[in-house]
């Protein structure tokens, strides 16, 4: 908890402090209550006393429950603004540190665990902390000044207490001993417990093609059985705290009337009225104590619970950014273009093997460069690292002789057109996901948009639609097919205008015949930019400057289609694979 504290703003840590001196006060007036009760006593057993003395008191001890109640509202406001202040700026923080975070620190993390320390863990921090303002900084006020006031009242009824309060703390130990742990797994299974729902939900279609439906059921009862096992033995262990508490309280009031009697029975006339007087104020400390301790409880029981999210939050925020934002945003305005791989290597963090070795080429403005390999050859990873999804872990890349790590990340990803393999469109219209993001120009005019769809090929499905570039689209693209969902992504692309375009397998799922005519249109939107395309397809990329062959992450063969037939074995054998060498010639 300690280090979600310093999230604090000054204005939080003064709500804090005022709300300490109304606590102060409100702590001061419950405890005058019992003065004027032992006030109240003395006076109705004493003769000859005045009924209006008698109202003063009780007018008095009024006015103390009320004061004590406004203090209350008002210290109550204050956790709560404290709270969801706090909790609205750790949701943002995760937010936007999550955003920086490279696929590889996504990964490690997951996104159902993400999800979960942004929701669930915060709401968790955010009880803590406007209970702790409520109880747990009035709990140990209220006990030590009541412990103040009835030690000087009697040893033995002090021992009592003592004892009593040894054994609450005992009890609260064994119990939290027992807790913590469980409450630490039940937030790891709650993940995986979203994980696995999170992926019987996206993948239902083959979940139920395949009839999988008992086996994803199997897996999520594994992870929800652990779950409650869990849960219950923590729920059992807290459960004996409220009884624990109720038994020793009662014990306790027990012990300090049986004192009393004896203390009473052994006393002359004159000094049995001060000691019965005594014994119902010391009876009423002791039982502010002992709920200063129930208070604790409410703090005891959430407080493990929001320990272990307070840590998985500031595992997220902590963690340092691989991405490492550089300070150069000038030069990049005037652009040429041209991209320079040196000597670039790449490896995963704790990989044994590199994914790319000594990988090095140039591409000029307004060239197309393509790459071609097998799976798993490194063509995806390559044009990763010129949007810079990933750095290097050897040698540069270079734009326009710079290095792309000196420029920022708004700068650099403002002249990149990125098409990823898996076409990702957001809930909204077809307008809002062509016209997406913020190139550094102004909003992005119907025409841009018009001529973009147009450009993709998506001209003829789009007018269809119910609203046209107005159509609704469903979270994920999911109410439109593949294909549709690609030309939209490329619409989005080429309505940025950018100097560079990126397409990773992104005319995978469209047919040959739509592909020829998008790859024309786009031949005359990308004259003046440096286009670079991963593809399957031989077709695609024939026409491309430049066609990279990839195999093991290495660089087998750099040139045109016709002289890659001619000289590279590997091209060969992917054209041949796909065509004939008769459609080929």
């Amino acid at each position: 908890m300690k280090k979600i504290l310093k999230y604090m703003q000054k204005r939080d840590w003064l709500l804090f402090v005022a709300s300490t001196i109304l606590i102060l006060g409100q702590v001061y007036l419950d405890l005058k209550l019992p003065d004027y009760m032992s006030e109240i006593t003395r006076l109705t057993q004493t003769q000859g006393s005045a009924m209006s003395d008698i109202f003063a008191a009780g007018a008095s001890m009024l006015l103390c429950a009320l004061g004590s109640l406004s203090l209350a509202f008002i210290v109550g406001f204050f956790a709560a603004r404290l709270s969801a202040g706090l909790s609205m700026r750790l949701r943002s923080l995760m937010f936007h540190k999550v955003e920086s975070f490279s696929p590889q620190q996504i990964n490690l993390f997951s996104t159902s665990s993400l999800i979960n320390r942004t929701t669930n863990d915060i709401t968790q921090v955010q009880m803590i902390v406007a209970m702790g303002m409520q109880v747990a900084v009035k709990a140990p006020i209220l006990a030590v000044f009541a412990i103040l006031k009835i030690s000087r009242k009697s040893w033995q009824w002090t021992t009592a207490t003592g004892v009593a309060l040894i054994l609450l703390f005992c009890i609260i130990a064994v119990i939290l001993l027992i807790a913590v742990p469980r409450f630490k797994k039940i937030q790891i299974f709650s993940d995986n417990i979203s994980r696995i729902t999170r992926e019987n939900l996206t993948g239902v279609r083959v979940v139920r093609a395949y009839n999988a439906e008992t086996y994803q059921a199997e897996k999520f009862e594994v992870v929800n059985e652990a779950v409650t096992t869990n849960s219950l033995v923590a729920g059992r262990a807290m459960s004996i705290l409220q009884p624990g508490i109720t038994f020793i309280s009662n014990t306790l009031n027990l012990a300090i009337y049986t004192i009393g009697a004896v203390m009473i029975n052994a006393s002359d006339m004159a000094g049995r009225l001060p000691l019965f007087s005594d014994m119902v104020v010391f009876l009423s400390y002791a039982m502010q104590i002992v709920m200063a301790v129930m208070m604790l409880t409410m703090i005891i029981i959430h407080f493990p619970k929001a320990q272990v999210s307070a840590t998985r939050i500031s595992q997220v925020l902590d963690t340092e950014i691989t991405i490492k934002d550089g300070g150069k945003t000038e030069g990049l305005a005037n652009i040429r273009g041209k991209v320079e791989f040196k000597n670039v290597f790449f490896r995963y963090p704790d990989a044994a093997e590199s994914v790319l070795e000594d990988i090095s080429f140039t591409a000029n403005v307004g060239e197309t460069i393509a790459f071609i390999g097998s799976s798993g050859s490194g063509k995806s990873t390559l044009v990763n690292l010129i949007c810079r999804l990933y750095d290097v872990t050897q040698g540069e890349i270079l734009i326009d002789g710079i290095n792309i790590k000196e420029y920022t990340l708004e700068a650099l990803h403002n002249k990149i057109g990125y098409v990823p393999q898996k076409a990702v469109l957001f809930h909204g219209t077809i307008t809002s996901n062509v016209a997406f993001g913020d190139n550094g120009q102004l909003e992005t005019q119907d025409n841009a948009i018009e001529n973009a769809i147009s450009v993709a090929q998506a001209e003829e499905f789009v007018s269809k639609l119910d609203g046209g570039i107005d159509a609704k689209i469903a979270q994920g693209g999911s109410n439109i097919s593949g294909g549709q969902k690609q030309r939209i992504a490329i619409a989005r692309a080429i309505a940025r205008n950018p100097e560079f375009y990126i397409f990773d397998d992104s005319f995978s799922a469209l047919d040959y015949k739509t592909d020829r005519v998008l790859r024309s249109a786009l031949n005359k939107q990308t004259t003046n930019a440096t286009t670079f395309i991963v593809a399957q397809r031989i077709g695609t990329i024939a026409d491309a400057d430049k066609i990279i062959v990839m195999e093991d992450g290495r660089m087998v063969g750099c040139d045109t289609h016709n002289n890659l037939l001619k000289n590279c074995e590997i091209y060969q054998e992917i054209a041949y694979s796909q065509v004939s060498k008769e459609e080929l010639a």
